[in-house]
């Protein structure tokens, strides 16, 4: 009996995962990523128009980061994860069924919806639930596994999608994607969740078992309640504002891998795999995050210095056996991401958990704009390998910046016995 009691939360912290890992993987098996600029250009719009509906995305998921965050912390956070895939999958099936401009830009404002639901809510329940369990101490290898899953889905997905197409072109894409965003859904739904109202009452996502309280009060309440701790509470402070830091400019550079692949001078057929390899490496350093978790913050600046290294060496050789030294550049800094989301969970004590994530969430999506604009202006002057090579560069600087600040401890949020990883 007592260890059957014991082993219990083990089992309730592994299907946990298991429903992370399944979500993440549906929710990022869109079969529409390698064509939906194709379907915009068949459908006869001009690169302006299609540069205006990536604006659009960007805009929305920027508008209603912080919103949806609050909405997340004000009602059950497992609902809106089940209602994000599926506003992506009716602008997937608007997209085929009425291909127009306005088409286009009113799918990109339900897939930007969709993330921003996510964004937030996904992190604070699973924290929630591992916290429940006493388990928080897991939380970094199981959200760096889910990254890499996720990134997994993505390469098999785009690998799917080229026979998909041969056989029934657009809609049977769009089919696939909108099938994907269903199941996701249907995977949302098995989550646990366990959060009452102040003072006992049950709310929104509570079940007979305690957890984590939901805030009292309003919408304004929750979004100043959030405010309050990202400006007041030093560590939480601190830690969101790492999370930008680390994560924005090297997701942003991402999208320029194949831009780099090309200057290496190989040929057009090889800079898919290369990209490939820069996949692997990210996916790689989701599941090694979890050897991180216990860094300190010389040890966590340590880390960040030898991606810096690694991306400028790799980028500085002008050759296609660099993109070896960039992809363990990208992995360690997929490493820094999920080790700094871990540390911003660790250190919210208030109620409004998932209103405080989108902040983080809202300051990494700004600063990628600017990246994206820095990094627009930079190529009509130099090449994508000399940008490449400065982009380490602040890399360094705030390695540098957290060892000189960094205690040679850190302390974590709470003492648990951990259970074994699921």
């Amino acid at each position: 009996m007592t260890t059957s009691f014991l082993r219990a939360p083990e089992g309730r912290a592994k299907r946990l995962a298991a429903t992370l890992y399944t979500y993440t993987i549906l929710d990022e098996f869109v079969l529409f990523y390698p064509f939906y600029a194709l379907l915009f250009v068949d459908t006869g719009l001009s690169t302006a128009e299609i540069s205006s509906l990536l604006a659009i995305w960007s805009l929305t998921s920027v508008g209603l980061e912080v919103p949806s965050g609050v909405w997340a912390d004000a009602v059950s956070r497992r609902a809106l994860l089940a209602l994000a895939p599926l506003l992506a999958a009716v602008g997937f099936g608007l997209w085929v069924a009425a291909p127009s401009y306005w088409a286009f830009a009113a799918g990109f404002v339900l897939w930007g919806a969709s993330g921003a639901l996510q964004s937030g809510a996904l992190e604070a329940l699973v924290y929630t639930e591992l916290d429940h369990l006493g388990a928080a101490g897991r939380y970094a290898a199981i959200m760096g596994r889910a990254r890499a899953v996720g990134t997994g889905a993505v390469v098999v997905s785009m690998a799917v999608a080229a026979p998909v197409f041969a056989v029934g072109g657009y809609p049977l894409v769009a089919a696939g994607s909108v099938l994907a965003c269903v199941l996701a859904a249907m995977a949302a739904l098995a989550f646990p969740e366990h959060r009452v109202r102040a003072g006992g009452e049950e709310g929104a996502g509570s079940s007979e078992e305690s957890g984590e309280e939901a805030p009292a009060g309003g919408y304004a309440a929750i979004l100043r309640e959030g405010l309050r701790v990202a400006r007041t509470d030093r560590p939480t402070r601190r830690a969101l504002l790492l999370v930008p830091a680390v994560t924005a400019l090297w997701g942003s550079l991402e999208e320029y891998t194949p831009l780099l692949a090309i200057g290496t001078g190989v040929a057009t057929h090889v800079v898919p795999l290369l990209v490939l390899l820069i996949s692997v490496g990210i996916a790689a350093g989701g599941v090694l995050a979890a050897a991180g978790r216990s860094f300190t913050d010389r040890e966590f600046a340590a880390l960040l210095a030898f991606g810096a290294l690694a991306l400028g060496a790799g980028a500085v050789s002008g050759v296609a056996a660099g993109f070896v030294a960039v992809a363990v550049a990208f992995c360690v800094f997929q490493m820094a991401s999920v080790l700094a989301d871990a540390r911003l969970q660790e250190s919210i004590t208030g109620r409004a958990r998932a209103t405080v994530t989108s902040l983080a969430g809202l300051g990494t999506e700004l600063v990628a704009v600017l990246v994206y604009g820095g990094y627009a202006a930079a190529s009509s002057l130099t090449g994508h390998a000399t940008i490449f090579t400065a982009s380490a560069v602040p890399y360094a600087v705030l390695a540098l910046v957290l060892f000189l600040g960094g205690s040679r401890s850190r302390r974590t949020a709470t003492a648990r016995v951990p259970l074994s990883d699921p």
